[in-house]
């Protein structure tokens, strides 16, 4: 595998490029994406780098849309969007001025073009920079249908050799082979799809430890960890809202004798975290997990809590836009950081009780939740057997939904 450059200094060209754009590429220091794109087969030397590196953005812009189509319009994915107009990627956007390119971008989120140059677009870059290389890693180990690395958009499905036709038309993801992709073994590439990657037969260990229930997660009392579904703020739910983040709020507050609340224990410790984390007011990575103490639901036998960053909100914040790829990527990050915490606080940690997570108002359709769900715990569970898993849904219609999603595979 060649050598990949640090992401930083994929961060800092990135920043350099964004004012003169791509038009002016060959102008622009441009080392760090030209490694990335030539690693990920995308260019093959110096008479094709300035297409590879407009290829590589292309994909990497397409990556970060998660399973749905890029378009410039609700229900994309903001980040993609607000990426694809910072560089100009759009069809007939290449060549825009910076300045429209910034606003048309700030747009994305309803924010003003300051607010987004001081915030939003250094988001932009990091996770550009992000999918970039993980997608130029992911490539190195899957070949492509004619050869090439699977980062190759190439060939007649994705628009043409420049990759920037992929954004609006051809392949769904942007990837030369669909087909290839599908029957890859289980990666971040893989969750690139609207559904799952096919899974073989679920062993009966595993079938075994995954139990689906109709009951209120606050009330669950034979789980050790239990996961919240938090926007990439880690704004919870107010208290009197009846969604998972504001049951488990609600909850696991402290209150005085007069039922009041005086501690409202989640959001501070959410807070305390984005603070030192330097997030406060800042969205996080779709798809991040942040535990927190249980509260008062240390009484159910709680030890943890796990709050999951998987809703972007979208327009005026009403709506939220879910990523299957982020839904996925929580499971994992919410059994990883267990491992973590059952190793360095010395807990016992064995169970996790996981929501519908994704399937909130404006979200992924209940059923397809349901199979990212299902399919992201079990990897998980052959992974690692020492483990159980609760999933739990106030509606008997969203629990109908999960067995019927768990009998599918």
């Amino acid at each position: 595998m060649r050598s990949l450059p640090p992401h930083h200094c994929l961060v800092e060209e990135l920043r350099a490029l964004r004012r003169p754009g791509l038009p002016r590429l060959r102008h622009c220091a441009r080392d760090a994406l030209r490694d990335t794109a030539l690693a990920a087969g995308l260019c093959g030397g110096e008479d094709d780098e300035l297409e590879g590196v407009e290829r590589l953005l292309a994909v990497a812009v397409r990556r970060l849309t998660g399973g749905g189509p890029l378009h410039d319009g609700p229900g994309c994915d903001p980040l993609a969007r607000a990426a694809a107009h910072t560089f100009g990627l759009f069809a007939d956007r290449r060549g825009v001025p910076a300045a429209d390119r910034r606003k048309a971008a700030a747009a994305v989120y309803g924010v003003s073009t300051e607010r987004f140059r001081r915030s939003y677009e250094l988001e932009v870059f990091a996770e550009l920079a992000t999918a970039a290389l993980a997608l130029t890693r992911e490539a190195t180990a899957r070949p492509g249908p004619n050869g090439r690395s699977g980062a190759d958009g190439g060939g007649p499905d994705d628009g043409g050799p420049d990759g920037r036709n992929a954004l609006n038309g051809g392949g769904r993801n942007g990837m030369a082979d669909d087909a290839a992709a599908r029957t890859a073994p289980a990666s971040a590439a893989s969750l690139l799809f609207a559904d799952p990657p096919p899974a073989a037969p679920v062993p009966a260990h595993v079938a075994a430890r995954i139990d689906i229930r109709v009951c209120p997660i606050e009330l669950v009392r034979d789980a050790d960890i239990l996961v919240s579904s938090e926007n990439v703020y880690l704004e919870m739910s107010k208290i009197f809202r009846p969604t998972v983040s504001g049951a488990l709020r609600r909850a696991a507050a402290t209150r005085n004798t007069a039922g009041e609340i005086v501690d409202d224990v989640l959001p501070r410790e959410l807070g305390t975290w984005l603070r030192s984390h330097g997030r406060a007011g800042l969205p996080v990575r779709p798809g991040t997990v942040v535990a927190t103490s249980p509260g008062t639901l240390a009484a159910h036998g709680v030890r943890r809590i796990h709050h999951a960053a998987v809703s972007t909100p979208v327009e005026d914040g009403d709506r939220y836009h879910v990523a299957p790829a982020a839904l996925a990527e929580a499971v994992q990050a919410s059994f990883a950081l267990a491992r973590q915490e059952r190793a360095a606080l010395s807990l016992p940690l064995s169970t996790i009780c996981f929501p519908l997570i994704g399937a909130g108002r404006g979200g992924l359709p209940a059923l397809v939740a349901a199979r990212w769900l299902l399919w992201s715990v079990r990897r998980e569970l052959r992974e690692d057997t020492t483990w159980s898993v609760r999933i739990v849904t106030r509606r008997p219609d969203h629990a109908d939904v999960l067995r019927a999603a768990s009998s599918d595979r």
